[in-house]
Protein backbone atom coordinates (compact mmCIF):
# COMPACT_ATOMS: atom_id res chain seq x y z
CA UNK A 1 0.00 0.00 0.00
CA UNK A 2 2.88 2.06 1.02
CA UNK A 3 5.05 1.43 -2.74
CA UNK A 4 1.41 2.12 -4.17
CA UNK A 5 0.97 5.42 -2.69
CA UNK A 6 4.61 6.60 -3.50
CA UNK A 7 4.28 5.54 -7.20
CA UNK A 8 1.13 7.82 -7.28
CA UNK A 9 2.32 10.52 -5.70
CA UNK A 10 5.55 10.62 -7.98
CA UNK A 11 3.17 10.44 -11.16
CA UNK A 12 1.14 13.10 -9.30
CA UNK A 13 4.66 15.50 -9.23
CA UNK A 14 4.95 14.84 -12.92
CA UNK A 15 1.34 15.47 -13.85
CA UNK A 16 1.30 18.58 -11.93
CA UNK A 17 4.38 19.86 -13.48
CA UNK A 18 3.14 19.27 -17.10
CA UNK A 19 0.16 21.25 -16.46
CA UNK A 20 2.42 23.64 -14.37
CA UNK A 21 4.51 24.16 -17.85
CA UNK A 22 1.58 23.96 -20.78
CA UNK A 23 -0.55 27.05 -18.06
CA UNK A 24 3.11 29.03 -17.92
CA UNK A 25 3.98 29.11 -21.48
CA UNK A 26 0.27 28.89 -22.96
CA UNK A 27 -0.41 32.13 -21.04
CA UNK A 28 3.27 33.48 -21.92
CA UNK A 29 3.04 33.64 -25.48
CA UNK A 30 -0.32 35.72 -24.80
CA UNK A 31 -0.10 39.46 -26.64
CA UNK A 32 0.53 42.47 -23.96
CA UNK A 33 2.89 43.66 -21.65
CA UNK A 34 2.01 42.24 -18.04
CA UNK A 35 3.39 44.85 -16.78
CA UNK A 36 1.35 47.19 -18.02
CA UNK A 37 -1.89 44.95 -17.44
CA UNK A 38 -0.46 45.49 -13.82
CA UNK A 39 0.00 49.56 -14.08
CA UNK A 40 -3.35 50.67 -16.58
CA UNK A 41 -2.59 53.08 -19.06
CA UNK A 42 -1.85 55.88 -17.41
CA UNK A 43 1.77 54.78 -15.76
CA UNK A 44 5.57 56.04 -16.83
CA UNK A 45 7.55 53.60 -18.36
CA UNK A 46 9.75 54.16 -14.92
CA UNK A 47 7.10 52.79 -13.26
CA UNK A 48 6.79 50.02 -16.00
CA UNK A 49 10.44 49.12 -15.69
CA UNK A 50 10.26 48.81 -11.75
CA UNK A 51 7.75 46.35 -11.87
CA UNK A 52 8.92 44.25 -14.86
CA UNK A 53 12.19 44.17 -12.36
CA UNK A 54 10.49 43.37 -9.03
CA UNK A 55 8.23 40.31 -10.89
CA UNK A 56 11.18 39.07 -13.58
CA UNK A 57 9.24 40.17 -16.53
CA UNK A 58 12.16 41.72 -18.14
CA UNK A 59 13.79 38.33 -18.42
CA UNK A 60 14.05 35.74 -20.99
CA UNK A 61 11.11 33.89 -20.91
CA UNK A 62 12.96 30.56 -20.06
CA UNK A 63 14.27 32.43 -16.79
CA UNK A 64 10.37 33.40 -16.26
CA UNK A 65 9.37 29.87 -16.19
CA UNK A 66 12.23 29.15 -13.59
CA UNK A 67 11.53 31.69 -11.51
CA UNK A 68 7.78 30.23 -11.68
CA UNK A 69 8.27 26.73 -10.58
CA UNK A 70 10.43 28.47 -7.74
CA UNK A 71 7.64 30.73 -6.79
CA UNK A 72 5.27 27.66 -6.49
CA UNK A 73 7.51 25.24 -4.84
CA UNK A 74 7.33 24.64 -1.22
CA UNK A 75 11.26 24.30 -1.13
CA UNK A 76 12.49 27.15 -3.07
CA UNK A 77 16.10 29.02 -3.89
CA UNK A 78 16.19 32.96 -3.49
CA UNK A 79 19.17 35.80 -4.08
CA UNK A 80 19.30 37.85 -1.55
CA UNK A 81 20.38 40.54 -4.08
CA UNK A 82 17.38 39.85 -6.75
CA UNK A 83 14.50 42.37 -5.94
CA UNK A 84 11.75 39.35 -7.36
CA UNK A 85 11.66 37.91 -4.01
CA UNK A 86 10.94 41.24 -1.85
CA UNK A 87 7.76 39.43 -0.87
CA UNK A 88 9.78 37.10 1.21
CA UNK A 89 10.64 39.81 3.48
CA UNK A 90 6.80 41.08 3.69
CA UNK A 91 5.26 39.43 6.12
CA UNK A 92 2.52 38.36 4.27
CA UNK A 93 3.64 34.88 3.37
CA UNK A 94 4.61 32.05 5.45
CA UNK A 95 8.29 30.81 4.92
CA UNK A 96 10.81 29.33 7.41
CA UNK A 97 14.28 30.16 5.83
CA UNK A 98 16.44 26.48 6.13
CA UNK A 99 20.11 27.75 5.67
CA UNK A 100 22.15 30.39 3.40
CA UNK A 101 25.17 29.36 1.32
CA UNK A 102 26.89 32.81 -0.06
CA UNK A 103 23.99 34.88 -1.76
CA UNK A 104 21.54 31.77 -1.55
CA UNK A 105 18.82 31.47 0.67
CA UNK A 106 16.93 27.78 1.02
CA UNK A 107 13.32 28.71 2.52
CA UNK A 108 10.17 26.22 3.23
CA UNK A 109 7.43 28.19 2.52
CA UNK A 110 3.62 27.90 0.91
CA UNK A 111 3.43 27.90 -2.81
CA UNK A 112 3.17 32.00 -3.91
CA UNK A 113 0.84 31.99 -6.78
CA UNK A 114 2.16 35.95 -7.25
CA UNK A 115 -0.31 38.72 -6.95
CA UNK A 116 -3.55 39.62 -9.01
CA UNK A 117 -3.38 42.40 -12.08
CA UNK A 118 -6.49 44.28 -10.95
CA UNK A 119 -7.19 43.94 -7.31
CA UNK A 120 -4.65 46.37 -5.98
CA UNK A 121 -2.15 43.47 -5.50
CA UNK A 122 -4.47 41.25 -3.93
CA UNK A 123 -2.53 38.16 -3.64
CA UNK A 124 -4.03 34.90 -5.55
CA UNK A 125 -3.74 32.73 -2.64
CA UNK A 126 -5.98 34.89 -0.70
CA UNK A 127 -8.55 35.12 -3.62
CA UNK A 128 -8.82 31.34 -3.89
CA UNK A 129 -9.14 30.86 -0.19
CA UNK A 130 -12.26 32.87 -0.18
CA UNK A 131 -13.90 31.35 -3.26
CA UNK A 132 -12.97 27.82 -3.46
CA UNK A 133 -14.89 26.76 -0.13
CA UNK A 134 -17.88 28.69 -1.48
CA UNK A 135 -17.41 26.10 -5.35
CA UNK A 136 -16.64 23.05 -2.80
CA UNK A 137 -20.05 23.89 -1.04
CA UNK A 138 -21.47 24.02 -4.41
CA UNK A 139 -20.38 20.67 -5.69
CA UNK A 140 -20.87 18.97 -2.60
CA UNK A 141 -24.70 19.75 -2.89
CA UNK A 142 -25.23 19.06 -6.25
CA UNK A 143 -23.01 15.23 -5.76
CA UNK A 144 -25.58 15.14 -2.92
CA UNK A 145 -28.24 15.43 -4.91
CA UNK A 146 -27.02 13.73 -7.92
CA UNK A 147 -26.68 10.59 -5.66
CA UNK A 148 -30.12 10.86 -3.29
CA UNK A 149 -32.37 11.44 -6.94
CA UNK A 150 -30.33 9.70 -9.21
CA UNK A 151 -29.93 6.03 -7.34
CA UNK A 152 -33.72 6.42 -6.71
CA UNK A 153 -34.43 6.35 -10.57
CA UNK A 154 -32.16 3.55 -11.22
CA UNK A 155 -33.52 1.73 -8.83
CA UNK A 156 -37.20 2.28 -10.21
CA UNK A 157 -36.06 1.96 -13.81
CA UNK A 158 -34.76 -1.32 -12.78
CA UNK A 159 -37.21 -2.62 -11.03
CA UNK A 160 -40.29 -1.90 -13.73
CA UNK A 161 -37.93 -2.78 -16.90
CA UNK A 162 -39.50 -1.69 -20.72
CA UNK A 163 -42.13 -0.32 -18.65
CA UNK A 164 -43.38 3.23 -19.54
CA UNK A 165 -41.93 4.09 -16.12
CA UNK A 166 -38.46 2.90 -17.16
CA UNK A 167 -38.50 4.73 -20.67
CA UNK A 168 -39.81 7.92 -18.98
CA UNK A 169 -36.75 7.87 -16.80
CA UNK A 170 -34.46 6.91 -19.83
CA UNK A 171 -35.33 9.57 -21.85
CA UNK A 172 -35.21 12.42 -18.55
CA UNK A 173 -31.03 10.71 -18.61
CA UNK A 174 -30.67 11.24 -22.28
CA UNK A 175 -31.85 14.33 -22.05
CA UNK A 176 -29.76 15.18 -18.80
CA UNK A 177 -26.61 14.28 -20.21
CA UNK A 178 -27.18 15.81 -23.58
CA UNK A 179 -28.25 19.69 -22.77
CA UNK A 180 -25.20 22.10 -21.62
CA UNK A 181 -25.30 23.48 -17.77
CA UNK A 182 -25.13 27.05 -19.06
CA UNK A 183 -28.71 26.58 -20.84
CA UNK A 184 -29.83 24.47 -18.19
CA UNK A 185 -29.03 27.32 -16.03
CA UNK A 186 -30.45 30.16 -17.84
CA UNK A 187 -33.66 28.03 -18.37
CA UNK A 188 -33.77 27.07 -14.40
CA UNK A 189 -33.69 30.78 -13.45
CA UNK A 190 -35.86 32.19 -16.05
CA UNK A 191 -38.23 29.44 -15.00
CA UNK A 192 -38.06 28.80 -11.42
CA UNK A 193 -36.46 32.83 -10.35
CA UNK A 194 -38.81 34.74 -12.35
CA UNK A 195 -42.20 33.19 -13.89
CA UNK A 196 -42.30 30.91 -10.96
CA UNK A 197 -40.82 33.72 -8.12
CA UNK A 198 -44.12 34.19 -6.16
CA UNK A 199 -44.67 30.48 -5.72
CA UNK A 200 -41.12 29.59 -5.02
CA UNK A 201 -39.11 32.24 -3.48
CA UNK A 202 -35.99 31.87 -5.15
CA UNK A 203 -33.94 34.83 -6.58
CA UNK A 204 -32.06 34.08 -9.68
CA UNK A 205 -28.58 35.27 -8.26
CA UNK A 206 -27.47 35.41 -4.94
CA UNK A 207 -24.56 33.81 -2.54
CA UNK A 208 -24.64 31.98 0.02
CA UNK A 209 -24.14 34.33 2.88
CA UNK A 210 -25.11 38.13 2.28
CA UNK A 211 -25.27 40.87 3.75
CA UNK A 212 -28.26 42.44 5.31
CA UNK A 213 -30.41 45.57 5.15
CA UNK A 214 -27.75 47.87 6.89
CA UNK A 215 -24.46 46.19 5.06
CA UNK A 216 -23.77 45.26 8.73
CA UNK A 217 -24.27 41.43 9.42
CA UNK A 218 -23.97 39.04 7.02
CA UNK A 219 -26.80 36.17 6.74
CA UNK A 220 -26.78 32.80 5.47
CA UNK A 221 -29.44 32.34 2.28
CA UNK A 222 -29.32 28.42 2.00
CA UNK A 223 -32.09 29.20 -0.86
CA UNK A 224 -29.71 30.95 -2.71
CA UNK A 225 -27.74 27.25 -2.97
CA UNK A 226 -31.03 25.54 -4.43
CA UNK A 227 -31.16 26.44 -8.21
CA UNK A 228 -27.48 26.57 -8.83
CA UNK A 229 -27.13 22.79 -6.87
CA UNK A 230 -29.72 21.65 -8.77
CA UNK A 231 -28.13 22.69 -12.27
CA UNK A 232 -25.03 21.31 -11.57
CA UNK A 233 -26.38 17.92 -10.16
CA UNK A 234 -27.88 17.58 -13.12
CA UNK A 235 -25.97 15.99 -15.50
CA UNK A 236 -24.21 13.49 -12.67
CA UNK A 237 -27.65 12.96 -11.83
CA UNK A 238 -28.12 11.47 -15.32
CA UNK A 239 -25.12 9.49 -15.40
CA UNK A 240 -25.48 7.88 -11.99
CA UNK A 241 -29.28 7.32 -12.94
CA UNK A 242 -27.73 4.83 -15.79
CA UNK A 243 -25.48 3.13 -13.73
CA UNK A 244 -27.41 2.61 -10.67
CA UNK A 245 -30.01 1.15 -13.81
CA UNK A 246 -27.59 -1.53 -15.87
CA UNK A 247 -25.85 -2.27 -12.71
CA UNK A 248 -29.10 -3.26 -10.65
CA UNK A 249 -30.31 -5.22 -13.48
CA UNK A 250 -26.90 -7.40 -13.58
CA UNK A 251 -27.02 -8.08 -10.58
CA UNK A 252 -30.51 -9.13 -10.14
CA UNK A 253 -29.03 -11.85 -12.63
CA UNK A 254 -26.64 -13.44 -10.14
CA UNK A 255 -26.99 -16.81 -8.65
CA UNK A 256 -26.79 -15.49 -5.12
CA UNK A 257 -30.40 -13.22 -5.74
CA UNK A 258 -31.61 -16.93 -7.14
CA UNK A 259 -30.46 -18.49 -4.10
CA UNK A 260 -32.18 -15.56 -1.97
CA UNK A 261 -35.41 -16.10 -3.93
CA UNK A 262 -35.17 -20.17 -3.62
CA UNK A 263 -35.46 -19.15 0.15
CA UNK A 264 -38.09 -17.31 0.21
CA UNK A 265 -36.84 -13.97 0.40
CA UNK A 266 -39.19 -11.17 0.00
CA UNK A 267 -38.38 -8.89 -2.98
CA UNK A 268 -38.06 -5.76 -1.20
CA UNK A 269 -35.30 -7.55 1.00
CA UNK A 270 -33.35 -9.07 -1.86
CA UNK A 271 -33.28 -5.74 -3.92
CA UNK A 272 -32.56 -2.82 -1.54
CA UNK A 273 -30.61 -5.59 1.03
CA UNK A 274 -28.73 -7.49 -1.33
CA UNK A 275 -28.53 -6.05 -4.64
CA UNK A 276 -28.35 -2.51 -4.48
CA UNK A 277 -25.35 -2.74 -1.88
CA UNK A 278 -23.23 -4.49 -4.73
CA UNK A 279 -24.83 -2.39 -7.87
CA UNK A 280 -23.23 0.38 -5.59
CA UNK A 281 -19.64 -0.05 -6.69
CA UNK A 282 -19.62 1.55 -9.83
CA UNK A 283 -21.96 4.31 -8.73
CA UNK A 284 -19.20 5.29 -6.49
CA UNK A 285 -16.31 5.07 -9.28
CA UNK A 286 -18.17 7.39 -11.43
CA UNK A 287 -19.47 9.71 -8.83
CA UNK A 288 -15.76 10.15 -7.28
CA UNK A 289 -14.77 11.77 -10.74
CA UNK A 290 -17.60 14.05 -11.46
CA UNK A 291 -17.13 15.38 -7.98
CA UNK A 292 -13.40 16.86 -9.35
CA UNK A 293 -15.50 17.73 -12.24
CA UNK A 294 -17.62 19.48 -10.25
CA UNK A 295 -14.94 21.98 -10.09
CA UNK A 296 -14.20 23.07 -13.29
CA UNK A 297 -18.03 22.39 -14.53
CA UNK A 298 -19.08 25.17 -12.03
CA UNK A 299 -17.64 27.74 -13.97
CA UNK A 300 -20.90 28.93 -15.81
CA UNK A 301 -23.08 28.02 -13.35
CA UNK A 302 -21.46 30.08 -10.90
CA UNK A 303 -21.40 33.07 -13.53
CA UNK A 304 -25.16 32.57 -14.63
CA UNK A 305 -26.37 32.61 -10.54
CA UNK A 306 -24.05 35.66 -9.47
CA UNK A 307 -22.89 32.89 -6.82
CA UNK A 308 -18.97 33.82 -5.69
CA UNK A 309 -17.04 31.08 -6.41
CA UNK A 310 -14.16 29.70 -8.08
CA UNK A 311 -15.72 29.40 -11.71
CA UNK A 312 -16.94 33.37 -11.15
CA UNK A 313 -13.84 34.82 -10.23
CA UNK A 314 -12.45 32.89 -13.07
CA UNK A 315 -14.83 34.30 -15.85
CA UNK A 316 -13.91 37.55 -14.37
CA UNK A 317 -10.32 37.18 -14.46
CA UNK A 318 -10.59 36.18 -18.27
CA UNK A 319 -12.74 39.48 -19.07
CA UNK A 320 -9.40 41.63 -17.08
CA UNK A 321 -6.54 39.55 -18.47
CA UNK A 322 -5.90 39.31 -14.71
CA UNK A 323 -3.39 36.71 -15.86
CA UNK A 324 -2.43 35.45 -12.45
CA UNK A 325 -5.72 34.55 -11.02
CA UNK A 326 -6.25 32.34 -14.02
CA UNK A 327 -3.18 30.64 -13.80
CA UNK A 328 -3.44 29.91 -10.45
CA UNK A 329 -7.24 28.43 -10.77
CA UNK A 330 -6.32 26.62 -13.19
CA UNK A 331 -3.56 25.29 -11.01
CA UNK A 332 -5.88 24.61 -8.21
CA UNK A 333 -8.47 23.03 -9.80
CA UNK A 334 -5.59 20.49 -12.09
CA UNK A 335 -4.33 19.47 -8.12
CA UNK A 336 -7.68 18.75 -7.46
CA UNK A 337 -8.12 16.60 -9.86
CA UNK A 338 -5.10 15.09 -8.98
CA UNK A 339 -5.27 14.35 -5.31
CA UNK A 340 -9.48 13.00 -6.13
CA UNK A 341 -7.82 10.34 -8.30
CA UNK A 342 -5.02 9.69 -5.84
CA UNK A 343 -7.62 9.20 -2.87
CA UNK A 344 -9.97 7.27 -5.29
CA UNK A 345 -7.20 4.46 -6.49
CA UNK A 346 -5.31 4.03 -2.81
CA UNK A 347 -9.42 3.54 -1.45
CA UNK A 348 -9.69 0.93 -4.42
CA UNK A 349 -6.39 -1.09 -3.40
CA UNK A 350 -7.36 -0.83 0.29
CA UNK A 351 -10.84 -2.36 -0.84
CA UNK A 352 -9.87 -4.80 -3.85
CA UNK A 353 -6.52 -6.48 -2.77
CA UNK A 354 -6.14 -7.66 -6.42
CA UNK A 355 -5.83 -3.52 -7.52
CA UNK A 356 -3.26 -3.64 -4.77
CA UNK A 357 -1.05 -6.68 -6.27
CA UNK A 358 -1.66 -6.32 -9.74
CA UNK A 359 -0.46 -3.07 -9.41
Amino acid sequence: MIILGLKKLGYAILTLLGVVTVIFFMFSVLPGDPAQMMLGQNQSQEQINQVKQKYGFDQPVSTQYLYYLNDLSPLSFHSTRESHYTFLDSGKYNAFKLFEIGNTITVLKTPYLRESFQQNGRSVGSIIAETLPNTAILAVSAIAIALAIGILLGIFSAIYQDTFVDKSIQILSTLGMSVPSFFSAILFAWFFAFVLKDITGLNMTGNLYELDDFGEKRELILKNLILPAVVLGIRPLAVVSQLMRNALLEQLQEDYIRTARAKGLSEFNIIYKHAVKNALNPVITAISGWFASMLAGAVFVEYIFGWNGLGKEIVNALETLDLPVIMGAVLIIALMFILINIFVDIIYAWLDPRIRYST
